[in-house]
């Protein structure tokens, strides 16, 4: 039986909003920017292959998913989905089964989203979450042929800068 991957990354560390600023617009600080590449670094030392990348429209995803793919050095393009901005884990998983095909996908968005994504896929409660600070990565495993409900899947890897 085959094996799908969720890999799953809280954007970096971000700057706090300035006057008429945004939240989509807010950049990585400088301690996101290595956050990102620490990431990056990581998921190439094991050995991340992902098919595809998708991220929250939000600079801050975007700039964390540019860091990624240079630092995997592949030619991974990174789609933005507007709907994982601000998403319920409902949201994550109709955005993830928009990839039936892809072996590996790699998902950059926020919280409380992606930690509630985390318990409710691994432990099927969305009470469990572990919490996932700014450049934190769930790496979960699906059975190929599991639809993505609660209790799902199993976590790989945890880890954060």
């Amino acid at each position: 039986m085959s094996v799908r991957q969720i890999i799953l990354l809280r954007h970096a560390h971000a700057e706090p909003p300035i006057e008429n600023q945004t939240d989509e617009s807010r950049p990585l600080t400088e301690g996101g920017v290595s956050e990102a590449i620490a990431a990056a670094a990581w998921l190439k030392a094991h050995a991340a292959e992902p098919d595809v990348l998708i991220c929250s429209p939000a600079m801050r995803t975007q700039e964390t998913a540019a860091h990624v793919v240079t630092g995997l050095a592949g030619e991974l393009a990174i789609t933005v989905e507007p709907r994982i901005y601000e998403a319920t884990p409902a949201v994550l998983i109709q955005v993830l089964e928009d990839y039936p095909g892809a072996d590996c996908i790699l998902l950059v968005g926020h919280n409380p989203g992606l930690e509630t994504l985390v318990a409710l896929l691994t432990d099927g409660t969305s009470d469990q979450g572990r919490g996932m600070p700014p450049g934190a990565i769930a790496w979960l495993h699906v059975d190929g042929d599991a639809n993505l409900e609660p209790g799902a899947a199993s976590l790989r890897h945890f880890w954060w800068p």
